[in-house]
């Protein structure tokens, strides 16, 4: 199996900092489904600096965040207050050390395709008690700010999958589509599976924006010369965030795409 975590080494402060937090209704829906006014325990697959984590605090019992990057624990570990019911430790999606139907809640955050499916689910099934919930969520790529932005964007973001087709190897470019909902249900291991689609709104500017395009594969790609800037046209990408953004925050709009399953 591919490790994916080494696209993260070194860019847990960007990714922390650039990233957006998960929408905190997710918390009501997710324990209604589950009938769990509060959840005895939530656990948080692939989760990073804890950004998808957080908003577990103080809505139940127990939250474990299972992250494979070290750097990325540490900044999870480091915004922790004393009296937290967050806790983190290493792990990955099909092998979480998690002990077997105790977990009410598993959810995933932009980072289930990161993880190979059918162990995955196995596993999270085997953590999850009747009737719990698995939730895997994504956020569209990028937010919704500027129409001109997004157009650049989607062209250099289409050169991106060009140049990659062509140089990388399979282990530079680890990673399997977004077909969640259809995974679980082929699976067999859930009772029921749903969709639904989200909205969240934060603001950045335009540094925040550079910041969260390189917090994904493209860092990683132009850090090991695979690609350049300029061939990308990325520097166009980040005259035309500076432009349309500027320097003080303003909205940003985030669609989440939700698929869940009752196990």
């Amino acid at each position: 199996m591919t490790d994916s975590s080494i696209v993260w080494v070194d860019e847990a402060s960007r990714y922390d900092q650039a990233r957006p937090t998960a929408p905190v209704v997710l918390v009501d829906l997710l324990m209604q489904l589950s009938h769990t006014p509060r959840p005895a325990l939530v656990v948080d697959l692939g989760c990073g600096t804890g950004r998808s984590t957080i908003i577990w605090a103080d809505r139940a019992e127990r939250v474990i965040g299972i992250e494979p990057s070290a750097d990325m624990r540490n900044v999870a570990i480091s915004k922790l207050a004393a009296d937290s019911c967050i806790s983190y430790q290493a792990g990955v999606g099909h092998q979480t050390g998690i002990d077997s139907s105790s977990a009410d809640i598993v959810t995933c955050a932009q980072a289930l395709h990161w993880m190979e499916p059918s162990s995955t689910l196995a596993e999270i099934a085997r953590i999850l008690r009747p009737g719990g919930v698995f939730a895997a969520y994504d956020y569209h790529w990028p937010p919704t700010i500027h129409w001109e932005l997004d157009q650049i964007f989607q062209q250099v973001d289409q050169r991106f999958e060009q140049l990659i087709e062509r140089r990388a190897t399979p282990t530079d470019h680890p990673g399997w589509d977004k077909q969640h909902r259809q995974r679980m249900q082929a699976s067999g291991l859930f009772q029921h599976t749903l969709e639904l689609t989200l909205h969240h709104c934060e603001y950045g500017a335009a540094q925040r924006f550079i910041d969260l395009i390189l917090s994904s594969g493209y860092h990683y790609h132009l850090k090991n010369g695979t690609l350049t800037e300029q061939e990308l046209g990325f520097d166009q990408l980040k005259q035309a965030a500076h432009d349309l953004i500027g320097p003080q925050p303003i909205a940003w709009y985030f669609s989440y795409q939700v698929c869940i399953g009752i196990h």
